[in-house]
């Protein structure tokens, strides 16, 4: 399974970013092989509608479950639509983030936190 992991680095050791469409960095890993890569999140700046780019950008790689701290509906919703799982972490090394999916301790999110920040106000 091709998984994906909103990161603030481009490594297995970097931390989870708990924003999902503001993530700096995705990681993606293959659960059976663990063959991982890293992507920049091309929606980070995005001046609106950060959550939903980032899905797409996540479909369009292929991932069939995503790993972060929270969803906001509009993210969400476009996850859900194109058939993506999304799961919910605390905070980890992505290493230690996936090795949770893995074996199972990672809670299925199955409705939206509450709204982000809009238009990349706010953000740290």
């Amino acid at each position: 399974m091709k998984l994906a992991i909103s990161a603030d680095g481009p490594q297995l050791e970097a931390q989870l970013d708990a924003r999902f469409g503001r993530c700096a960095y995705f990681i993606f890993v293959d659960t059976e092989t663990h063959a991982w890569e890293a992507s920049p999140n091309p929606a980070i700046d995005a001046r609106g509608g950060a959550g939903t780019q980032a899905a797409q950008f996540i479909a369009n790689q292929g991932a069939q479950a995503v790993i972060s701290g929270h969803f906001g509906p509009n993210a969400f919703e476009a996850l859900d639509a194109a058939g993506i799982k999304m799961y919910a972490a605390a905070a980890g090394r992505v290493e230690s983030v996936v090795e949770e999916f893995s074996s199972g301790r990672l809670k299925k999110v199955t409705v939206p936190g509450a709204s982000g920040h809009h238009g990349g106000r706010g953000r740290h």
